[in-house]
């Protein structure tokens, strides 16, 4: 009989049966609203994971430093802040400046524990780092615009930092990887929304190397490596399958299905971020079905290699959260063998 594991390995090698899982992530606001309806829908598609978005420091109106020296803002409950003052805006002081220990980063006896009892189970066990890990922390470091000055001007004072950032995600990824885990998350979120922030050759000089050799780390050691990354990426998708992206998880309208289609299928998973700026949020429920099959009849197959992720935040209509789980649910077979097609 084959695991958890197995089926999320046969999912990231495209060796699986075609079905495509589906989950949608629930703001905290939305979720204590409509928690009955979402209860509901929940029954009604039992395949589909619906959950609320858990996040620990939120709360509109607060502040917080983090272990980088950030200053982080956070202006709307429960969505992600932004950095107001910038431990690197001046290099000068980059002498004094240093990284966080590594054995602050996670609790490492608490995550072994964890990655033991996935595996005792027979689930993937999974290793993680924090959101904008690589190029958005240089932008926190920095500020946005000096790091573009410094892309701009060739800084040698910026290879130095990207080496420090370098040796300490290398080190984070070895913890995890000594843990045995399976996969290893990485969330960088890479474009704007037409364009890279820099041109693909800047990217390539900068960020590359660094994911290159950390990615490396992970698939030499047999662990699969995933990489959120919201806005465009087209020009730079090839860059990240050779620094070994086994599971991809782009926007889908930013990049364009058949343009995704053409970069990754058949190459990579996907794990496809649904729309949350024009067909979910305006859209009918009609629209939005037509919306999820088109996303599965594009990039699904056979074998798999396709799974769903919406995140539902407020504004959105309640009735369309639930098109898009009805839709999940409906279509998930489309592509398996021996099943009635929709």
């Amino acid at each position: 009989m084959f695991t958890k594991k197995d089926r999320f390995l046969f999912y990231v090698h495209l060796q699986g049966d075609g079905t495509v899982l589906g989950r949608v992530i629930i703001a905290p606001p939305m979720w204590e609203e409509y928690e009955n309806r979402f209860a509901a829908i929940k029954a009604e598609c039992p395949s589909v994971v619906v959950r609320p978005l858990k996040h620990e420091k939120a709360k509109a109106g607060t502040t917080w430093r983090d272990r980088w020296g950030c200053l982080w803002k956070y202006n709307i409950d429960y969505l992600e802040g932004q950095v107001v003052k910038h431990p690197l805006k001046n290099w000068q002081d980059f002498a004094q400046f240093s990284a966080p220990e590594v054995e602050t980063e996670q609790n490492w006896e608490e995550v072994k524990a964890d990655t033991f009892q996935a595996k005792k189970k027979g689930e993937a066990a999974f290793g993680w780092v924090e959101h904008g890990f690589f190029y958005l922390k240089l932008t926190y470091l920095q500020g946005f615009e000096n790091l573009m000055l410094d892309i701009a001007e060739g800084n040698a004072a910026l290879d130095e930092l990207i080496g420090l950032l370098t040796n300490y995600w290398m080190e984070v990824t070895r913890r995890w990887i000594d843990l045995d885990v399976d996969c290893i998350s990485f969330g960088d979120d890479l474009g704007l929304q037409n364009s890279l922030p820099v041109s693909p050759s800047a990217w390539r000089t900068y960020i590359k190397p660094a994911y290159k050799k950390i990615f490396s780390l992970c698939r030499n050691n047999n662990v699969e490596v995933y990489l959120h990354t919201d806005g465009y990426i087209l020009d730079i998708i090839p860059d990240l399958i050779q620094c070994g992206v086994t599971i991809l998880n782009p926007q889908d309208l930013v990049n364009g299905l058949e343009n995704l289609k053409k970069l990754t299928k058949g190459k990579i998973a996907i794990d496809l971020d649904i729309d949350r700026q024009k067909i979910i949020v305006f859209g009918t429920p009609d629209e939005i079905d037509s919306h999820i099959r088109t996303c599965i009849t594009t990039l699904g197959s056979p074998t798999g290699g396709l799974s769903l992720v919406y995140g539902a935040y407020p504004g959105t209509p309640v009735q369309n959260i639930e098109a898009v789980i009805r839709a999940m649910e409906k279509y998930r077979t489309l592509w398996v063998k021996d099943k009635p097609k929709i």
